[in-house]
């Protein structure tokens, strides 16, 4: 056991660094490319939203823009922001009236989107202690 998990912390955080990023990055692709978009943005509507196709579009691109730098290291307490402020507005306007579990046990619920959140505080955290870290 001495040798698992068989990567440094260093090398831990830029694994959770760039596999958070990529979820929310394919969460965006898979929208542009399977045609939701247009189903996101009546669900928007009739949350009242103005204008819902742009709402989507700019909660799609925040993941986009957010996930691409978040990867690649720039920025990256901001970017885990602006990723921050789309999980919890998910929370707020989707999972919540769903329940706590996603899987099994319930339906679309908050539980990703919250384990998400707290992957973005380590991310944010890691980034604010690494020397040299482009803010």
């Amino acid at each position: 056991m001495n040798r698992f998990p068989c990567l440094s912390l260093a090398h831990s955080l830029v694994v959770l660094r760039v596999g958070t990023a990529a979820l929310f990055l394919a969460h965006a692709v898979v929208r542009i490319v399977n045609d939701t978009m247009p189903q996101f943005a009546i669900y928007m509507g009739g949350l009242g939203f103005p204008q819902p196709l742009l709402w989507v579009w700019a909660i799609t691109l925040v993941e986009i823009v957010c996930g691409s730098l978040m990867i690649v290291g720039i920025k990256v307490r901001w970017m885990a922001l602006g990723l921050f402020a789309i999980a919890a507005g998910g929370i707020v306007l989707i999972h919540a009236k769903l329940g706590w579990f996603v899987g099994e046990h319930g339906t679309g619920g908050s539980e990703y989107s919250v384990c998400l959140i707290l992957c973005l505080l380590v991310i944010a955290a890691a980034d604010a202690e690494r020397p040299g870290s482009r803010q």
